[in-house]
């Protein structure tokens, strides 16, 4: 089946957020077609142009956006002055309504991939009335048990390269929370203690690809990685912003799965995917009535595998058929 062809946006701009935030969006498709949005990874990574492909563009009214700090929005987290107490879950999803009701929709499919996937079943949980369906891919709920297992867990599998990933954070830390530390070295003043945390980051997250070859071409911008290792750290140092707590290691997101039962969902989860280590996927599934799990063999935590592509675009046609 494979990817829609390229499309270009009709139509685009920066909304106005507040906090001095302004977030970039597009519009692609058919303006009378049935509405959608995509909700980037990372987070920080910023909207990829191939997300329009995801979508029939005669069917879809295709909305894309640039989450607070990520992409085209203003200011960018890879700015030492750019304010991060004002980037959280809370504001995202305040975002979300406000460019929904920006662009005069009633009601849209939401489509997240990774972290997206996270923004995406918070944002449908708190309002379920504006979401119609969910399609979601390399899911993650925003966990503690999740940020553990890629900060901690997973060094049992690259030993070397954690090794050198823990090295860089001062010993007294080493111990804790990983990302909360590395968090503290990219808000330091010092900028070259900025960019060698960034790179240190940067390296373990390549480190920890499933396969060959294990590089990632965005990680050699110096902004992105900036922005990118920032942002991964100032979430996954602080419970994604979910205010977890005492919620357990499953998190408020499974918690929470039963209010999704008004809205179809589709995961599409690779079999390889690290996170299905800790089961989230399948429990996140059997929480949420009216859900269907596929996985796809032989494929990671990459939505733009083949295989994924085309449980994707089949997921959004069939939901295109619903009206």
């Amino acid at each position: 089946m494979g990817p829609y062809p390229e499309i270009e946006p009709y139509d685009h701009g920066m909304l106005d957020v507040g906090d001095g935030n302004r977030v970039h969006w597009e519009v692609c498709g058919n303006p009378r077609g049935k509405p959608a949005v995509m909700l980037h990874g990372g987070p920080g990574s910023g909207a990829s142009p191939n997300f329009r492909r995801y979508f029939d563009p005669a069917a879809y009214r295709i909305v894309l956006l640039d989450q607070r700090g990520a992409g085209r929005s203003t200011p960018h987290a890879s700015a030492y002055d750019t304010d991060m107490s004002v980037n959280t879950t809370g504001h995202i999803l305040a975002d979300l309504e406000l460019l929904r009701r920006h662009l005069g929709i009633d009601r849209w499919l939401v489509w997240g991939v990774s972290w997206g996937s996270v923004l995406g079943l918070r944002y449908a949980q708190t309002h379920p009335e504006v979401v119609s369906e969910l399609v979601l891919t390399a899911v993650a709920t925003g966990s503690g048990a999740e940020v553990a297992l890629l900060t901690r867990g997973l060094g049992n599998l690259f030993p070397e390269a954690f090794e050198k990933f823990r090295a860089e954070v001062p010993e007294d830390e080493r111990e804790g929370n990983l990302a909360a530390a590395y968090n503290r070295l990219l808000e330091s003043p010092d900028p070259e203690v900025r960019a060698h945390a960034a790179r240190a980051w940067t390296d373990w997250e390549t480190a920890m690809l499933p396969a060959p070859p294990r590089s990632v071409p965005r990680y050699e911008d110096p902004v992105f990685r900036m922005g990118f290792a920032r942002t991964v750290t100032h979430y996954w140092g602080d419970d994604h912003f979910l205010g977890e707590g005492n919620e357990g290691a499953e998190g408020v997101v499974l918690r929470d799965a039963h209010l999704l039962r008004n809205i179809p969902g589709t995961l599409v989860q690779g079999s390889l995917d690290p996170g299905n280590l800790l089961g989230t996927v399948w429990r996140l599934h059997h929480a949420w009535p009216g859900s269907e799990l596929i996985v796809v063999d032989e494929v990671g935590h990459n939505a733009g595998a083949p295989g994924m592509v085309d449980e994707l675009v089949a997921a959004t046609d069939r939901y295109a058929a619903r009206g």
